[in-house]
C-alpha cells in the first residue's frame, strides 16, 4: 500500500484548572497541537499527533502545518508502507524527511505515528507487536508531574495525589531556589518517605544552584533530579551528577541519538527521558533506548502533555522496549487526563496513575475527526 494523502488539523484544548502547569518554562494553560490524518491508496487511515510547545522544542503549530502541508506531505505521497516490513518502511520515511529538513522532531513524529497506525491496521496487529512484542503488561503506571505551585497549593495537590494512588510525584523547580526548596520539602512532608520524589528544573538552574538545592534538600530525600542545568551544557550536568549524590536524568537536552551519545560520553546522566514526539518518532526513540542499554544507562518515558494519539504511541513504545524502566522510574503517560476534552472515540483508560493500552490494531485509538474540526485553532 502507498501513502495517498496527508492532512493537518491544528487544534487548541484547555487544561483542566487543577492540572494547569507552572514550570521554569512559564505557564501552560492550553495546548495548541497539530493532528495528522494519513490515508493510503487502499482506504486505510492512520492518525498522528505533533504535541509541540514553542518554548520547549522551538516548533510552532503554524510552522508544523506549513512544513507538513508544503514540504513533507508532497515528498511522501506515493511512498510504500509494507506491513510485512514495518521497520524498513518507517526507516525509509524517516530518511526522506530527514533529508528534506533538519530537526522539527514533533512534526516528523506526527507523520511517523500515522504510518505506524496504518501499518498496524493493515497487519491486524497492535504497534507493540510490530516492534517485537510485549515485554510488560498493557497497564502502565505513571508518576504525576506537579507544577511549581506556592506551598499551600503544593501541599493540597500532593495530598490529592496520595489519595489517587500515585507512588511517585515529580515537582517542578528551576525558579527562585528558596521557593523551590520550600515547595519540595512541603511535598515530601505530605507524601511521606515511602513514595519517590522527583524534581525537574527544565534547564532552569545552573550547576551551582542545582548542587546547593539538592544538598539543602537532604532531609527531603530527592530520589531523582531531572534536567537540572541548561541545554547543551554537558559539563554542567555531568558536574551535578558527580557532586550532588542523587541520580540525574537528562530530558530537555536529549532530542536525538547524537545528544544521547554526548550525554553518555560525558558520563552526564543515570537515566535518559525519551518519547516519540521529542525524538522524531517511535523508531528514533527506540534507537536511543537501545543505545543507552548498550552503555548500561536506563531510560524512562517523558511527556509534553500529549492527547490520546501520542500517548498511545508512547504506550506502545513502553510495552515493547525492555530498557524503558518504568517499573523503577515511572514516566508520564497520562497527559489526556489533564484536558477538558478528549479527541478520540474510545479514550485510553486512565485511572489515577495507571494508563491501559487497548490491544487493537495500530495505535488502538480512533480520532473523532468531526470533533477535531470543531476544535480547529
Amino acid at each position: 500500500m502507498r501513502i495517498a494523502a496527508i492532512e493537518t488539523y491544528p487544534i487548541r484544548i484547555p487544561l483542566k484548572v487543577a492540572y494547569r502547569m507552572i514550570s521554569a518554562l512559564g505557564r501552560h494553560e492550553e495546548s495548541h497541537f497539530v493532528l495528522v490524518r494519513l490515508r493510503t491508496d487502499d482506504g486505510l487511515e492512520g492518525a498522528g499527533e505533533a504535541s509541540l510547545t514553542v518554548r520547549w522544542s522551538g516548533e510552532t503549530p503554524w510552522g508544523a502545518v506549513a512544513l507538513i502541508d508544503r514540504l513533507l506531505a508532497p515528498l511522501l505521497l506515493g511512498m510504500e508502507l509494507d506491513p510485512a516490513q514495518p521497520l524498513e518502511s518507517i526507516a525509509a520515511i524517516d530518511r526522506r524527511m530527514d533529508a528534506a529538513v533538519q530537526h522539527n522532531w514533533f512534526s516528523k513524529s506526527a507523520i511517523e505515528m500515522a504510518c505506524w497506525d496504518v501499518l498496524g491496521k493493515a497487519a491486524g496487529r497492535p504497534v507493540y507487536e510490530l516492534l517485537g512484542g510485549a515485554c510488560r503488561p498493557l497497564a502502565i503506571r505513571s508518576r504525576f508531574s506537579m507544577g511549581a505551585y506556592d506551598v499551600p497549593r503544593a501541599r493540597a495537590r500532593a495530598a490529592e495525589l496520595v489519595e489517587q494512588g500515585f507512588d511517585t510525584v515529580k515537582v517542578k523547580v528551576g525558579g527562585r531556589v528558596e521557593d523551590d526548596i520550600a515547595r519540595v520539602r512541603a511535598v515530601r512532608e505530605v507524601i511521606g518517605s515511602e513514595r519517590k520524589l522527583v524534581i525537574d528544573a527544565n534547564c532552569g538552574w545552573d550547576a551551582d544552584t542545582a548542587i546547593r538545592a539538592v544538598r539543602e534538600l537532604a532531609d527531603a530525600r530527592v530520589d531523582l533530579l531531572e534536567q537540572p542545568t541548561g541545554d547543551g551544557d554537558y559539563a554542567a550536568i555531568a558536574r551535578v551528577r558527580r557532586e550532588c549524590g542523587v541520580p540525574v536524568m537528562a530530558d530537555d537536552m536529549c532530542f536525538n541519538l547524537v545528544h544521547a551519545r554526548e550525554l553518555i560520553r560525558n558520563q552526564a546522566c543515570d537515566l535518559i527521558s525519551v518519547y516519540p514526539g521529542k525524538n522524531g518518532g517511535i523508531r528514533k526513540s527506540r534507537a536511543i533506548v537501545e543505545f543507552a542499554e548498550q552503555h548500561n544507562v536506563g531510560c524512562t518515558i517523558g511527556s509534553n502533555l500529549e492527547f490520546d494519539v501520542a500517548t498511545a504511541a508512547m504506550g506502545h513504545l513502553i510495552v515493547a522496549t525492555p530498557n524503558l524502566r518504568v517499573e523503577e522510574w515511572p514516566g508520564d503517560i497520562h497527559g489526556p487526563a489533564y484536558y477538558e476534552v478528549r479527541i478520540v472515540k474510545e479514550p485510553l483508560s486512565i485511572a489515577g496513575p495507571v494508563t491501559t493500552l487497548a490491544a487493537r490494531p495500530g495505535l488502538g485509538v480512533e480520532v473523532d475527526w468531526g470533533l477535531v474540526r470543531s476544535l480547529h485553532a
